[in-house]
């Protein structure tokens, strides 16, 4: 059981699979969809034509193509209207359903952004929360290096502070 933070550009990790936090076409967008799409190549977008999207807390998996991950899963997490809409449990899934294609591809090492917290709006903290319950209780059951991409200091901090709790 592994659970570790890493700063920077989750497209320049040597991981199983890198997860996209994708808009509901996986046809690319901003943030890190936009970079993922940009560095993998324009095969991962073909590849994910064929995957007609994907509903909000799902995930579905691709290729890597050029990027240095074998593989990556797309997952689409919750917009934030308040925490009235069942956010927090589509947020969670969007963790689980990443986490078990792993398992289901037999992925030993797999790397999260943080899932909604950009355009999504959903609060830093709270999210990152859910991120590190969600891992923590799969770890519980499954034996996987997961590593939690900060992109900013303070979400590296953010991070940290809940792992060391």
């Amino acid at each position: 059981m592994s659970l570790t933070v890493s700063r920077g550009d989750i497209t320049d990790l040597k991981v199983d699979a890198i997860v996209n936090a994708a808009n509901e076409s996986l046809l690319g967008g901003g943030g890190v969809d936009g970079q993922i799409h940009r560095k993998a190549g324009p095969e991962l977008l073909a590849e994910c034509r064929t995957l007609h999207g994907c509903k909000t807390g799902e995930a579905k998996i691709t290729k890597g193509y050029r990027l240095p991950s074998k593989y990556v899963i797309h997952t689409v997490g919750p917009v934030w209207h308040g925490g009235t809409k069942g956010e927090a449990e589509l947020l969670k899934n969007a963790y689980v359903n990443s986490l078990n294609l792993a398992v289901e591809n037999s992925l030993e090492s797999i790397a999260f952004p943080a899932i909604s917290t950009g355009v999504y709006g959903y609060p830093k903290e709270e999210a990152a929360n859910i991120a590190v319950q969600t891992i923590r209780t799969f770890l519980q059951k499954h034996e996987m290096e997961v590593v939690l991409v900060a992109f900013s200091e303070r979400d590296e901090q953010l991070y940290t502070e809940l792992l060391q709790n």
